[in-house]
C-alpha cells in the first residue's frame, strides 16, 4: 500500500519530499490546491486536522480518490485510542497517519501495531513536547517511521522556529526527519541543511495566490538549498517589514477587530506609515510639546499626539518639513492641523481628526512620552503605529511579533480568495457561509 521510493531517489541523492498540509475545511477547495500544488512539484498530500475535523474521513478518502500515486497523510494527531484511529485512517485511504509524540507510550505503541497491521507508515508530531530529542530517541525505539519536528501556528506566531532542534535531533536518531512551521522556501532550504529529509508547507503554499508558482519555488530551493540566501533581520526589522506588506484591515483581523483608532484619517492618500511612538500629551491647540517631540523622536519612529480639540490646531507645515528632515515615519493626532495645502506637497504620512485654519500658542503644558489615549485607543511609548488609507492602528509593543505574522497569514488567506473569486464563484461559496451558520 505503502511506497517509500519517493523518498530515496535519483541515483545517491536523497531527494527531499515536499508534503503540503491542507489545513483547510472544505474539501472542495482542498482538492483544487492541491491539484496546482502537484504541479508544482509536491510529492506528499496532508490531510490537515482542520479540514479532518470538518469533513472527516470522508476528506482523506476524496484525495485519495483523486490523487490515487500519491502519499496521502492524515494528520488525526492521535492523542488515544491509537489502533482506532489508525484503521479509521488506513481505510479511508491514508499512507501515512499522523501521532501526538507527546501521547502516551502505549498509544503510540497501538498505533505502530495498527499500522503494520494496515499497510501504513507513522509520523510522529514532536509540537509541544518539552525535550524533543530525548522523546525522538524514545519515538525511534517504539518503531514510528517518520519525526516531525515542528511548531505550531500558534507557537509561530510568538517566533518558535522548528530549525532550531533538528540538527540535534537528526545527531540522536536515524529515523527520517520532517520539518514543519511557518516553512518558506528559505526555511525548507534551511531545514534540509539542518537534516530534514520531509519539508512540510502550509500557509505559504495554500495560502498563496499562485499556488503553483509557490510550490515550484519551494521545490527549487529543497532540490538546491545551498544556493538559498537567508537575509538575517532583527526582530523590529521583521516586524516593520511585516506591517508594511500588510494593510490596516489585516492588522485588525489579526488582532480580532481591535487596536482600531476611532475618528483618524489619512489626510493624504495613498501613504503608508509604520513605526514606533513617541507619545505627546498637550491641551487645546498648545504646540510646543508636539514641536519638542521632533527633537526627541529617532528616524522610523511615529509621533502620536492627543491635542483634545478639533477645532485648533498644535501642527502644521512647518513641524511637517522638521519631521521630514528627522526621518520620522509619520504623525498621528488626536485632533486638528492646518497648513493642509503646504503638508500635501510633503511626503510625510499624516493622520488626524479634521483640519482648521487656526494654532494654538507654544504654552509648554502637557508630557512628551507618557502613555496617553489617542483615538479612543491606549498609546505606549514604543508600541507600533501603522496607517494607510483606511486608517490608523495601535499594536502593543508586547505582542508586536506575533500580531505583524498573524496579520501576514491574513494577508495571505485573502490573496488565495482573490483568486477563486477572480476564476467565477461568488465569496459566500467560496466561503461555503451557509455551512458554517449557526443552527
Amino acid at each position: 500500500m505503502f511506497s517509500s521510493n519517493k523518498l530515496y531517489s535519483e541515483g545517491d541523492y536523497i531527494r527531499p519530499i515536499i508534503q503540503v498540509a491542507l489545513d483547510l475545511v472544505e474539501t472542495d477547495r482542498a482538492v483544487q490546491i492541491a491539484k496546482e500544488a502537484i504541479e508544482g512539484g509536491v510529492d506528499w498530500i496532508e490531510v490537515g486536522t482542520p479540514l479532518i475535523k470538518s469533513e472527516g474521513m470522508d476528506a482523506v478518502r476524496t484525495l485519495k480518490k483523486t490523487f490515487p500515486q500519491k502519499i496521502i497523510l492524515a494528520d488525526m494527531k492521535v492523542a488515544d485510542t491509537g489502533a482506532i484511529e489508525v484503521e479509521m485512517a488506513s481505510k479511508a485511504g491514508a499512507d501515512v497517519v499522523m501521532v501526538l509524540a507527546g501521547a502516551d507510550d502505549s498509544t503510540i505503541i497501538e498505533s505502530v501495531k495498527a499500522a503494520k497491521k494496515y499497510g501504513v507508515k507513522i509520523m510522529a508530531d514532536l509540537i509541544s513536547v518539552a525535550d524533543p530529542s530525548s522523546r525522538a530517541k524514545e519515538l525511534e525505539k517504539m518503531g514510528v517511521d517518520y519525526i516531525n519536528v515542528h511548531s505550531g501556528i500558534d507557537q509561530q506566531m510568538v517566533g518558535r522556529d522548528p530549525l532550531d532542534i533538528i540538527s540535534e535531533i537528526v545527531k540522536v536518531v536515524s529515523t527520517p526527519i520532517a520539518a514543519a512551521g511557518g516553512l518558506d522556501a528559505a526555511g525548507c532550504a534551511r531545514a534540509v541543511q539542518a537534516g530534514a529529509s520531509i519539508v512540510i508547507v502550509g500557509g505559504n503554499i495554500i495560502r498563496s495566490a499562485d499556488v503553483y508558482a509557490s510550490a515550484r519555488k519551494i521545490r527549487q530551493s529543497v532540490d538546491s538549498p545551498s544556493v538559498v540566501q537567508v537575509p538575517k533581520l532583527s526582530q523590529d526589522s521583521e516586524i516593520r517589514k511585516l506591517l508594511m506588506e500588510v494593510s490596516t484591515p489585516n492588522i485588525s483581523d489579526a488582532m480580532h477587530r481591535k487596536g482600531v483608532m476611532k475618528d483618524i484619517r489619512p489626510m493624504l492618500k495613498g501613504k503608508k506609515m509604520v513605526g514606533t511612538a513617541v507619545t505627546v500629551q498637550t491641551f487645546g491647540g498648545d504646540w510646543a510639546k508636539p514641536v519638542e517631540a521632533i527633537d526627541m523622536a529617532k528616524e522610523g519612529d511615529v509621533i502620536v499626539i492627543y491635542n483634545g480639540r478639533r477645532d485648533i490646531a498644535p501642527w502644521g507645515g512647518l513641524a511637517t518639513l522638521s519631521c521630514l528632515n528627522k526621518g520620522i515615519a509619520g504623525v498621528v493626532i488626536d485632533g486638528a492641523i492646518r497648513d493642509i495645502d503646504d503638508i500635501s506637497t510633503m511626503s510625510l504620512p499624516v493622520f488626524a481628526s479634521s483640519y482648521v485654519p487656526n494654532a494654538g500658542e507654544p504654552k509648554g503644558f502637557g508630557e512628551i512620552n507618557a502613555e496617553i489615549t489617542c483615538g479612543s485607543q491606549t498609546v505606549k511609548p514604543g508600541d507600533y503605529i501603522v496607517g494607510d488609507d483606511n486608517g490608523v492602528v495601535v499594536i502593543p509593543k508586547e505582542n508586536a511579533y506575533e500580531i505583524a505574522r498573524r496579520a501576514k497569514e491574513v494577508e495571505k488567506t485573502e490573496k488565495r480568495l482573490f483568486e477563486e473569486l477572480k476564476r467565477g464563484a461568488t465569496l459566500s461559496e467560496v466561503m461555503q457561509l451557509k455551512k458554517w451558520e449557526k443552527r
